[in-house]
């Protein structure tokens, strides 16, 4: 099948002929549909493969959940950057035969005689990155980022300890020795190989699903137990939420509990990087929900205009805690909003950690050099609940979670591919995993034993001299808890 490819951004387009053969996977399933490339657009160039991969209907899969096809996945491309011609887009030309045009601010616009408007939905779907199947078997054609052993086992190893480390630190939750928790299950290869394709010397604002990305930059398991216990070693000195993560030394900015804040922030974070003049950029995830918050429209554009060094990672899992994601939004998913602000844009499997890894390397390549924002929504499902303080169940069928669990897991799919290219075996899985869950039982045991920080803890490292106001309010706080000890912490040094 011949496609005539459209992409374009603002008023720059690029025509590519691609010959493939397409087929179309769904969000939440599969599907069967001969389907072509989406028309619209995204300023990179298109590769595409067939995939030997089986599909069957969504319709089979999941009759009673509707909202389950919150995706589909027509082709999958490869996108590189690419110049493109200063033309506009012909589906807004509709010029007159006097060919009459204005310029107005902003950019010279054609009139036309015909009233036209713009439709509330493409004609297709944007199409969504792939390069492994899910039988962990590259994609005939596939043109993607080539990775050495040495980082692809790294990558794996990485993989198979955050999905650990959710594991033992969840069920420390539910025994009580911590507060509270939120696992990545389901996203490791959005965390592992998002991490992977970046630099040491890239700021990174996360929301608070991304602990891969520390993981991967030397945060110790011991760390993360600190952390999450509040102890004298954390490096919040335990004012911090569990699993609100910092690292000055990783570049890893402390999390922040309100939705989207990070955003805007790191446009600054980008400007800032930008007129420095650092060959660095500034890296941001989020999730679906985050889309509904201003922060997320105010930061697209704020960074769009001030062409900053930026990536936005969208981590689109389904879910926004028991929100779907067809109430969140109308629009085809997170990669359309980009081209609206005038901003480069990808979609890709986030359950595909080769495909993760190409996107992410390239986009940071296109917001270095070109000194410019980058949109990448990557299509994963939260396995897990939202956080310990959620039961998923309760809004959505264990079946479900149970196919994402088990069929479209990103860790086994990984690992098929690296076994594939003999680079692991079941003796290194055995050896990691045993080794991965007594670092992380020892990690609980001696972050458990460490004293609390001090009470006056709270006060310090904002103020060089404490003003009066704090030292009130640090002397009532010490006359409360003397009167009603029963309801403190006794394990806090006074």
């Amino acid at each position: 099948m011949t496609i005539l490819l459209s992409i374009r951004l603002s008023s720059r387009k690029i025509i590519t002929h691609q010959n493939f053969q397409s087929k179309s996977l769904g969000f939440l399933g599969l599907v069967n549909h001969n389907s072509s490339v989406s028309s619209y657009s995204s300023l990179f160039h298109c590769k595409a493969g067939s995939s030997s991969s089986t599909f069957m209907p969504i319709g089979e899969s999941y009759p009673h959940k509707p909202h389950a096809l919150l995706g589909t996945l027509y082709s999958f491309l490869h996108y590189k950057s690419t110049e493109a011609q200063n033309q506009l887009e012909p589906q807004y030309t509709h010029e007159d035969k006097d060919d009459q045009a204005n310029d107005f601010p902003g950019g010279k616009v054609s009139f036309t005689s015909e009233m036209t408007f713009i439709s509330e939905t493409p004609v297709k779907r944007v199409p969504c990155f792939r390069v492994l199947d899910d039988n962990g078997d590259p994609i005939t054609y596939s043109n993607y980022e080539q990775l050495s052993k040495e980082v692809a086992v790294k990558m794996y190893n990485n993989m198979v300890t955050l999905q650990m480390m959710d594991t033992v630190f969840y069920e420390a939750q539910r025994q009580g020795r911590i507060s509270f928790y939120i696992t990545t299950m389901g996203e490791e290869a959005i965390n592992i190989a998002s991490a992977a394709a970046l630099s040491i010397d890239d700021l990174i604002l996360p929301q608070y699903r991304e602990p891969g990305i520390l993981l991967w930059r030397g945060f110790t398991l011991k760390e993360f137990a600190d952390q999450l216990f509040g102890n004298q070693a954390d490096h919040g000195k335990g004012r911090q939420m569990p699993v609100h993560y910092g690292s000055n030394k990783l570049n890893y900015i402390t999390i922040s509990s309100p939705i989207a804040t990070q955003l805007p922030q790191a446009v600054g974070v980008a400007y800032s990087l930008k007129m420095d003049r650092k060959d660095a950029c500034a890296v941001t995830y989020f999730g679906d929900g985050t889309t509904s918050e201003g922060d997320f429209h105010a930061a697209l554009n704020f960074a769009a205009v001030m062409e900053v060094p930026i990536i936005f990672i969208c981590r689109n899992n389904g879910w926004a805690i028991s929100t779907p994601t067809e109430e969140q939004f109308r629009s085809d998913g997170i990669v359309v909003k980009g081209p609206a602000y005038g901003m480069r844009s990808i979609r890709v499997d986030g359950n595909d950690a080769l495909a993760v890894y190409a996107a992410v390397h390239t986009a940071r390549r296109m917001a270095i050099s070109e000194q410019r924002p980058v949109l990448i929504e990557a299509l994963t499902y939260r396995v897990g609940h939202h956080s310990t303080s959620d039961d998923s169940t309760k809004y959505r069928p264990v079946d479900e979670i149970e196919y994402w669990k088990k069929s479209r897991n990103p860790v086994n799919r990984f690992r098929r591919w690296v076994e594939k290219n003999g680079w692991w075996n079941d003796e290194d899985e055995l050896e990691l995993r045993n080794s991965v869950k007594k670092q992380l039982l020892q990690a609980i045991q001696v972050a458990e034993r460490i004293p609390k920080p001090p009470l006056a803890d709270l006060f310090s490292d904002v103020y060089a001299n404490l003003p009066s106001n704090l030292h009130e309010q640090e002397k009532l706080l010490r006359e409360t808890i003397k009167e009603h000890p029963q309801d403190y912490p006794s394990d806090v040094p006074m």
